[in-house]
């Protein structure tokens, strides 16, 4: 049986070796030791190990690692390439609020009333302070710094509590910022928030619709559907005509998503959301014709995703006007 890791630092320890990062079977240095050396704070030891901590360098890495390809910083063309710059060079203090999942609620009200944020049961600081048997039937449970931490209860008896309690302490370990370097998230507090779960009165599911902006204005809308069996994903023009294109997960022609009742508020909105910005994904549910903001996203698939035909990935990228950064 082997020693206990918490035995052999304090082994260490007592011998003077100071600062130890404890790597586990499956973590990816890349990610944990950056964010191990920042919160230590000691400067020396930043300064010796910059390569890990250097954003342009790690994001080149990262950007050849998860795409395939080199990626051109300085002259980016395509929108994954100016994804990447965006990360680097648009760092204004407000996006950290944006992407907050608590907070982005309140930034929504400020600017297009607080009737089209989905309500919130609960703001936690940790998995403790939640009891669960006070929650309703049906909810939705996520954490507030970090993208894809989100579980759905429809049923309080078939929910697995102890599994999700478990991935959610997990998460609340990790600053969502060293991953990808997308900046807004670096000093987001990790938190838990609870949610109404929405659906509509027929019991059908909803759409996921994203509404791109470049500069301010909308430009494409994608909608997600089939999230939880084969996840499909169609693209629109902002006048609702499908786009015979594909990002990431396939499209379906064949399935026939009607143009939403609210299209055109969905369009303002998102421009009043985005109003500043180079670049925002702002995300919106429709509820029995009723319209909600679900979160607003700078970095779409953080700039690595796949797009078909790759013609589409350069149209974007030319949309995003980086000289108003």
């Amino acid at each position: 049986m082997g020693i206990p890791g918490s035995e052999i630092i304090r082994q260490l320890e007592t011998i003077g070796v100071e600062n130890i990062f404890w790597l586990h079977d499956g973590d990816d240095v890349l990610v944990q030791f950056p964010q191990y050396l920042d919160e230590l704070g000691d400067e020396d030891l930043i300064n010796k190990y910059s390569y890990f901590m250097d954003d342009k360098t790690y994001l080149a890495r990262r950007f050849k690692e998860r795409t395939g390809i080199e990626l051109d910083i300085d002259n980016p063309r395509t929108f994954n390439e100016k994804i990447q710059w965006l990360k680097l060079y648009d760092r204004k203090p407000i996006y950290t609020k944006m992407v907050d999942k608590y907070e982005v609620k309140r930034f929504i009200s400020e600017k297009i009333g607080e009737e089209y944020i989905i309500p919130t049961i609960g703001i936690y600081n940790s998995i403790d302070e939640i009891d669960f048997s006070k929650l309703p039937e049906k909810f939705v449970i996520k954490c507030t710094h970090d993208s894809g931490s989100v579980f759905i209860c429809k049923n309080r008896k078939d929910f697995d509590i102890e599994k999700v309690c478990k991935e959610i302490n997990t998460a609340l370990k990790k600053n969502y910022y060293w991953p990808d370097r997308e900046w807004p998230y670096y000093d987001v507090p990790r938190r838990i928030i609870v949610e109404e779960y929405l659906e509509e009165s027929s019991g059908r599911d909803i759409n996921d619709y994203k509404v791109f902006t470049f500069n301010g204005k909308p430009e494409l809308i994608q909608v997600d559907f089939d999230r939880f069996n084969e996840h499909k994903r169609n693209l629109y023009t902002t006048d609702w005509n499908y786009i015979n294109a594909s990002i990431e997960f396939p499209n379906d022609k064949n399935t026939i998503i009607e143009k939403p009742i609210c299209l055109e508020k969905m369009l303002e909105f998102s421009s009043i959301l985005a109003k500043g910005t180079m670049h925002l994904r702002c995300d919106f549910y429709v509820v029995d014709n009723r319209l909600y903001v679900g979160e607003l996203t700078f970095h779409h698939g953080s700039g690595c995703e796949t797009f078909v035909p790759n013609e589409l990935n350069y149209k974007l990228g030319s949309m995003i006007n980086l000289i108003s950064v």
